[in-house]
This record gives C-alpha cells, sequence and structure tokens, in this order.
C-alpha cells in the first residue's frame, strides 16, 4: 500500500511547468521557464548549500572571525595560555609551602615527632695524600 503513495509523489515532483515573465504592460513574454518540482528543490538546496559554504569561508578566512564572543586574537590566546601555566605554577607553589607550614607547626606544637632522615648518604672518602 505504501508504494502507489511513493509512485504518486514521485510523478508528482516530475511534472513539468512552465513559469512566464512577462511585461505587464504590453503582456509580451519576457522570459520563459521549464521547470519541474524537483528541478526547483534541486536548485533551492544548490543555492542553500553554496550560501552557506561562502558565509563558512567568509568568517573562517577573514578578520570578521574575530568578533565571535570568545574567539579572540592570536595574542590574546597566546597570552590566556602563558597565564594559565602561570597560575598553575603558582598553585602548585602554594600547595608545597602550604605543606611546609604545616609541618612546621605540627613540629612547633608537638603534635607529632619530627620525622629524622633516614637516607644513607654516600660521601666520597678523602684520599691521605690530598692533605
Amino acid at each position: 500500500m505504501n508504494r502507489p503513495e511513493i509512485n504518486k509523489t514521485l510523478k508528482r515532483l516530475r511534472n513539468s511547468y512552465r513559469l512566464v515573465v512577462m511585461n505587464d504592460d504590453t503582456y509580451e513574454e519576457v522570459v520563459t521557464f521549464r521547470l519541474t518540482r524537483l528541478s526547483v528543490y534541486i536548485g533551492l538546496s544548490t543555492v542553500f548549500v553554496v550560501l552557506v559554504g561562502l558565509t563558512i569561508a567568509l568568517i573562517a578566512f577573514s578578520p570578521i572571525k574575530y568578533y565571535i564572543p570568545g574567539y579572540g586574537t592570536r595574542e590574546s590566546r597566546t597570552a590566556l595560555q602563558v597565564l594559565k601555566i602561570r597560575t598553575d605554577s603558582l598553585e602548585q607553589a602554594l600547595r608545597y609551602k602550604e605543606q611546609y607550614l604545616d609541618g612546621v607547626k605540627k613540629v612547633l606544637s608537638g603534635n607529632s615527632p619530627a620525622q629524622l632522615d633516614t637516607v644513607p648518604v654516600a660521601l666520597p672518602k678523602a684520599d691521605a695524600s690530598n692533605d
């Protein structure tokens, strides 16, 4: 049952129509076009795709892209990356200092005994001949 409806739709798309542009004063035909619904649909779709492509190309390859919110210039993006790196390093330094101060507070308050460094140090042996 679905097949006849598809055939009707295809038939309607392929019916040909005539578009005539006439001079209103003299009723003279200026231009005549033979069109089908399918050709009009394909033509309009092509125009739409071309316009979208041109708009995207215009925005992507021209300075207009800098007016898009959040895009910014190359220099501002570079500066932002430098600031992010600097912020991360400052946060890490702050964390280290907080750990150090917590350790000092624990030792000064006597809550936890000081942990001794038990890593052996390998010192070079001094030669008696060098003295």
